[in-house]
């Protein structure tokens, strides 16, 4: 008797495990979620209410101001300048996937930063930056920098993960070792096959 009601308690712990295993998903259900104060019609992640991401703009990922000193008229004599959900309401969920979150800081220069979300949608959304402002690229998501300036710009990038490594796409579909098959870049940017074999052929510069 004892012995069943031995082997009854393991089962349920185990079950009870597993359950427990399986009740989380690190990854994000979508590409991004824009904290709002108002709920309606919205939902509810990560302690705050999602907007909806038909009405997600650049801007809900960009903070300006890093550049300004904060009043360090107090008895500590420093300032603490906060960038969270609170100040970028588009870091709301970020940061929880192994492809990490990226969020940068101009120190020097203008820059165009941008990013394209997922199918079916494909929609870019792109913000001009000068020196203190900061933008966040979401989780997995293609995204690019741009200098539009006349002088050399610069930025500081953190990232989600002590290791996240870099994806340059010209140099991952038409720079890989070996090469991808011709047939299968001319049809999936729907290129002249000479054309993708000219840009196999060429060097393409790793900028890490």
């Amino acid at each position: 008797m004892k012995k069943g009601v031995s082997v009854l308690v393991t089962v349920a712990l185990m079950a009870l495990a597993s359950s427990l295993a399986s009740a989380s998903d690190p990854s994000p259900l979508q590409d991004t979620c824009v904290a709002i104060a108002e709920p309606e019609n919205a939902v509810f992640m990560n302690g705050k209410f999602c907007k909806n991401p038909n009405l997600t703009v650049a801007e809900d990922f960009f903070y300006s101001g890093m550049d300004k000193p904060g009043n360090t008229s107090n008895p500590v004599g420093s300032a603490v300048t906060p960038v969270n959900v609170a100040q970028i309401a588009g870091l709301n969920t970020l940061g929880t996937s192994a492809v990490p979150t990226e969020i940068l800081t101009v120190l020097e220069g203008t820059l165009l930063f941008g990013f394209v979300t997922s199918n079916p949608e494909n929609c870019l959304f792109t913000k001009v930056l000068n020196k203190g402002d900061v933008f966040v690229f979401p989780i997995g998501l293609i995204h690019f920098q741009f200098n539009i300036g006349h002088t050399n710009a610069v930025a500081i990038a953190g990232l989600s993960s002590q290791n996240p490594g870099v994806i340059i796409i010209a140099n991952a579909v038409f720079g890989s070792d070996p090469a991808i098959d011709p047939d299968v870049l001319s049809r999936a940017f729907q290129l002249d096959k000479n054309v993708v074999k000219n840009l196999q052929s060429r060097f393409w510069w790793d900028n890490n």
